[in-house]
């Protein structure tokens, strides 16, 4: 496979800029992964597209705010974006400059000075004036995504987070969570459909792109992975109900895929760095609720492996047509599989 077997024309403005008025006010268009048959609905109609039994799982991921502006003593301007908190005091970050940092180096900030470490791979390793959570929680911006064109705003600090976001650690939102509003979890709970939750802590890897022309070479950024007990628990009784495990976003089936890396679902903590591309056989994600994504991404074949990768673009296709909305504040889809993405299930 090759990158550009997962490209497509997206016109940029269909590039959601902002949120909706209202969370659950998106778009949703589903996809059956079988057959191909799409349909133009709303996310309010989710609850009549589940069956009563069906387990949804999200992600309880908290975006922090990761991003953060210092200045060397030449005067030159650093944009640092947190990638995870190290021990102590100190960080990895990604780092934007115009000139190239260099171990040793200090840089200023209205936080205090932060020391320039040393370089792993391609993020360095800073340390920083108190630790990184709350060093960041205090002195940084809500990280948007590059593709939304515009500086944060009051508002971003609520709306690029899910209403169940608790654990901090994300530097980008799990964008299908999105969506959720206290009214349409109120009709899935109406509806009888059961809820559980992981954490995948989203690290600024998920916004690089796959500079590889195969696929096959490109290496994910690692990410913090926790797959509780209760949620392994919750999944078999699923299963034990013949009902489906549907993942909230691609940061989801991630979680729940590595979880179960050695055949079985079992709890799990840890770093992941699970690429998924198609030709991948799925233990764990019976459907799939997700946004769209940009092309040739990592999530974008992830979504192909699951539903198919002609399948897919056709879809996208279909949704450029219908100028849904795209990205992180834009419209959501709901996916089935195709037939071959399961592995063979003997219970």
């Amino acid at each position: 496979m090759r990158r550009t077997d997962f490209h497509y024309e997206l016109p940029e403005e269909l590039i959601a800029q902002q949120p909706l008025a209202e969370r659950s006010a998106s778009r949703l268009l589903t996809l059956d992964g079988a057959t191909g048959v799409l349909a133009d609905r709303h996310i309010l109609e989710l609850p009549g597209l589940v069956n009563p039994g069906d387990l949804l799982v999200f992600n309880d991921t908290r975006v922090i705010p990761a991003r953060l502006f210092a200045i060397k003593d030449s005067g030159g301007k650093v944009e640092l974006l947190l990638e995870r908190p190290l021990e102590g005091r100190s960080a990895l970050v990604h780092a934007r400059a115009s000139k190239a940092l260099k171990p040793a180096m200090l840089l200023s900030s209205r936080g205090g000075a932060i020391r320039i470490l040393e370089k792993r791979g391609d993020l360095w390793s800073v340390e920083l004036p108190e630790p990184a959570l709350g060093f960041f929680e205090r002195f940084g911006q809500m990280p948007l995504p590059p593709y939304i064109r515009r500086e944060p705003v009051a508002n971003d600090a609520t709306r690029y987070q899910s209403v169940f976001a608790r654990r901090d650690g994300a530097v980008a939102a799990p964008t299908a969570s999105l969506h959720f509003d206290d009214r349409l979890l109120a009709a899935l709970q109406a509806r009888g459909v059961e809820r559980t939750f992981v954490t995948l802590h989203v690290g600024a890897g998920t916004f690089q792109p796959v500079r590889t022309e195969a696929v096959g070479a490109h290496v994910m950024h690692a990410e913090f992975v926790e797959v509780s007990a209760a949620a392994c628990a919750a999944v078999n009784a699923a299963r034990a109900r013949n009902s489906r495990v549907i993942a909230v976003g691609t940061t989801v089936v991630r979680a729940l895929e590595s979880a179960a890396g050695g055949g079985e679902l079992a709890p799990y903590v840890g770093d992941s760095s699970l690429f998924i591309v198609p030709g991948f056989r799925f233990r764990v994600v019976d459907a799939l609720l997700t946004n769209f994504h940009l092309p040739e991404s990592t999530l974008l074949m992830l979504v192909s492996a699951f539903a198919g990768r002609e399948t897919v673009l056709s879809a996208y296709r279909h949704a450029v047509d219908r100028q849904y909305r795209f990205f992180s504040y834009g419209d959501a889809m709901f996916v089935t599989p195709h037939p071959g993405a399961h592995e063979i299930r003997t219970a």
